[in-house]
């Protein structure tokens, strides 16, 4: 029922941007979680990264962006730099949430014969490895926030994302 809601407000916003985003994420979250068939495919540990990746860090992140610039602000859809870095860091961080979703499930993940990079190297190896991914991404905001011309955008990127790593 709400996947159909979604997509009927899809239509209703009349901007194709927002009804490809809703029909996509519905799609992949359907062959996620759906038992038949050729889906199900959070029992594939790519399979679900993918699922994972491609809605969160790469459609949404897309597909938003051109409706504010297009339908929102009227402006023309030009792919800026900006965006690129979101989708990168959106797609660390989205990693870094398949492989921790693993983690606590790794015993029945084991016992089902479900192949997880958490089964593969066990619980500390990818706990490590996902602080290790996190911390790449604070370091990459550093970076492009370093870069910027305005001195306040400047000091709160560079701060904040210091701030939010030591954590």
């Amino acid at each position: 029922a709400f996947g159909l809601m979604s997509i009927i407000m899809g239509i209703m916003f009349q901007s194709p941007p927002v009804l490809y985003c809703l029909l996509v994420c519905f799609f992949f979250g359907t062959a996620y979680s759906i038992d038949v068939p050729l889906f199900r495919w959070k029992r594939n540990a790519f399979l679900a990264a993918m699922c994972i990746v491609i809605v969160r860090a790469i459609t949404v992140q897309l597909t938003v962006f051109y409706h504010i610039q297009q339908y929102v602000l009227g402006r023309p859809v030009l792919f800026s730099r900006s965006l690129a870095f979101a989708i990168l860091c959106m797609t660390l961080f989205v990693t870094v949430i398949a492989l921790f979703k693993d983690i606590p499930d790794v015993d029945g993940d084991r016992d089902f014969g479900i192949q997880t990079i958490t089964v593969t190297l066990g619980k500390k190896r990818v706990f490590w490895l996902c602080i290790t991914i996190l911390l790449i991404a604070y370091g990459s905001a550093v970076v492009i926030g370093a870069s910027s011309s305005i001195l306040l955008s400047k000091l709160v990127t560079v701060t904040g994302h210091c701030i939010l790593a030591s954590i």
